[in-house]
């Protein structure tokens, strides 16, 4: 597995990450498990939650169950900031709530530290430099090694980051945004602001919900199980007209290069140097296998190019 780091801290993660977003919700303790320990044996290091996974608290509950004495193998990143109850707030990150989150979400990963504490979605209603100067504070009581943002805008970035050089606070090294060959937005601003402060970035949906993955067919019923299948992540934006277009030429590249399309996903992504890893989703060990061959498989600078033309 190769490894690259987090934007300009010293911590390095395999190019391949697990998303525990599953885990407590689609996936159950054993099902958990059993990816849970694919990952570990494939060499996967960086395993993404976030406080509010699992019907709030269960994926990190989950994993703090079951890394044990691997919790110092790898890179365990979560996230705060999402309410936790029906009566907190839409978006949290002041610094009462961050002290608390954090507290929380060591007990239930049963560690005494974060490796990357991110915040979910920016929060308007609190100053940005009230929330890093409590992330700061974190990072020098040794309870988090390194933060990092989530759904910020260009403009979000260039601020917070401006904070920390005025302020003398610890900086973001990542965001995580949505990114795939078929959701490619944050392109136009936020990847050039990433690109001029020198962070990395951690694409989540890297297979857009699945359909990137070559299982679904155009007019056909989702496979039973899958993301798709589930009415609330059948988004239009999914399942366009456009979409459909695209992942029909998409199939043509990979029948003509013999390369599948997760391996057309991971390549045009891992081609791209600002990308530290991307998080993919697994409810079954087979899925974490088959993400890791992809991902070693890499289609030629030519392909890669072509692809990026398809879908840009």
């Amino acid at each position: 597995m190769n490894t690259r780091k987090l934007g300009q801290s010293n911590i390095e993660v395999s190019t391949v990450g697990l998303g525990c977003n599953n885990f407590g919700g689609r996936t159950d303790f054993a099902g958990t498990r059993a990816v849970v320990h694919k990952a570990l044996d494939l060499g996967v290091t960086l395993f993404d939650t976030a406080d509010v996974y699992g019907n709030r608290g269960k994926s990190e509950e989950f994993l703090g169950e079951l890394l044990g004495a691997r919790r110092k193998d790898i890179v365990l990143a979560t996230k705060f900031g999402i309410p936790m109850s029906s009566t907190a707030k839409s978006r949290d990150a002041s610094r009462g709530y961050i002290m608390r989150a954090v507290e929380a979400s060591l007990k239930r990963l049963r560690t005494n530290w974060i490796d990357l504490y991110q915040v979910h979605r920016p929060d308007p209603d609190t100053p940005i430099e009230e929330t890093l100067r409590a992330l700061d504070d974190l990072i020098r009581q040794g309870k988090v090694r390194a933060i990092g943002c989530s759904n910020y805008s260009a403009a979000e970035l260039t601020v917070a980051q401006d904070v920390t050089k005025r302020a003398k606070l610890t900086a973001f090294v990542t965001c995580q945004d949505e990114y795939s060959l078929l959701k490619r937005n944050i392109e136009r601003d936020l990847i050039p602001a990433m690109q001029r402060q020198g962070l990395s970035l951690l694409p989540y949906y890297p297979l857009a919900s699945g359909l990137l993955t070559g299982k679904y067919r155009r007019n056909a019923p989702a496979p039973k199980g899958a993301r798709l299948s589930n009415s609330r992540d059948n988004a239009s934006d999914v399942t366009s007209e456009r979409n459909w277009n695209m992942i029909e030429r998409l199939n043509n590249v990979a029948a003509r290069t013999g390369h599948s399309m997760l391996e057309l996903a991971f390549g045009w992504l891992l081609a791209k140097p600002i990308i530290s890893s991307v998080i993919a989703g697994a409810t079954r060990p087979e899925q974490i296998e088959q993400n890791v061959a992809a991902a070693s498989r890499r289609p030629s600078p030519a392909v890669v190019a072509e692809i990026d033309a398809i879908t840009r």
